[in-house]
């Protein structure tokens, strides 16, 4: 080949490249053009869901089209999942995520959707302040007391969650292994139900994500024992921590949002900014912490190494407690 013929074909890749590279620009630049849909696993009312009209709103109000939020609850968010993971890779279908997705990949397997692998993470939203907590004829205030409580009642009790494999549902099981305690689990289709059903003494104990239960904390209908992250909460920072009666317990999630794999870097990044760009806002940060819940920033690439430690840590659990899918 001689060198005319190496330069020319030099010059025509190089060109490509720039083309490519221009399109790929000009695509986020027009993003979006059409209506996007955010899909929410769970039903309307919980944190999460929450969280969802929150930022979609505010990516409605800085890109100029809307952001529609859509329930679809199922198998702790794998009916969500699926649906997302099965549509066009072009950011006009995201998901919102959370430790619940990690759970999942171990409680359900991948024969239908594998999260790490077909569900590409945008952004974070919060860490999940979880609260241990109970109804208010329970004659404990303590974790202590619950402990020992339930000692004497083995069986007794009985532990409501937002759903089998939610993240009450594996916190109160981690609760159960640290601690040697037997508390029958009885799963709801969502934290409203359940803390329903709580308030009227349906059932005793419950893990929940503190955004869904602190109202109804602050107005004296369910009494705080505990959060569960590794510091308390500057939402609620007379209750402690459960580590601080069991050593080394560290429970609760996060959220975020996460789109079909292969769609364009260029649109995950546009995302990731604005999300993180909303989550810097002082009014949206406030409001957030108001409900409890740490506002977490992370690039897409720091988010997807969180769900690789997420998904090994509560694997341990699930297969602990024998959890099973419904």
């Amino acid at each position: 080949m001689n060198l005319a013929r190496r330069r020319f074909l030099h010059l025509a890749a190089v060109v490509a490249a720039a083309s490519q590279a221009n399109s790929r620009v000009a695509r986020a630049q027009a993003y979006p053009t059409r209506p996007v849909r955010i899909v929410v696993g769970f039903p309307a009312g919980q944190a999460i869901d929450l969280f969802a009209r929150i930022i979609g709103q505010r990516l409605q109000d800085r890109l100029g089209q809307p952001f529609v939020v859509e329930n679809r609850p199922g198998a702790a968010a794998n009916v969500a999942t699926e649906a997302v993971a099965r549509s066009p890779a072009d950011g006009y279908t995201l998901l919102i995520v959370s430790s619940n997705n990690v759970v999942n990949t171990t409680l359900y397997g991948t024969a239908n959707v594998d999260f790490s692998r077909d569900i590409a993470p945008i952004a974070t939203f919060g860490r999940g302040y979880q609260v241990l907590q109970v109804n208010l004829s329970l004659p404990v205030k303590t974790v202590p007391e619950l402990i020992a409580y339930a000692k004497a009642h083995p069986g007794k009790l009985n532990m409501a969650s937002p759903g089998i494999g939610s993240a009450g549902h594996v916190s109160g099981e981690m609760f159960k292994m640290m601690t040697g305690v037997n508390m029958l689990h009885v799963p709801y289709r969502g934290s409203v139900p359940a803390l329903i059903d709580l308030m009227s003494g349906q059932v005793q104990v419950m893990f929940d994500n503190l955004p869904s239960s602190i109202e109804h904390i602050r107005a004296g209908r369910i009494r705080a024992l505990a959060v569960t992250p590794a510091t308390r909460s500057e939402a609620l920072p007379d209750v402690p921590t459960v580590g601080e009666t069991v050593a080394g317990y560290v429970g609760g999630g996060w959220s975020g949002i996460g789109a079909p794999r292969n769609t364009p870097t260029e649109i995950i990044d546009l995302l990731n900014r604005e999300v993180n760009a909303t989550l810097k806002d002082p009014k949206i940060k406030e409001r957030i912490e108001n409900m409890g819940s740490p506002v977490l920033l992370m690039s897409p690439a720091e988010f997807r190494q969180l769900i690789a430690v997420e998904t090994e840590r509560w694997a341990k659990v699930v297969k602990f407690a024998n959890i099973q899918p419904e």
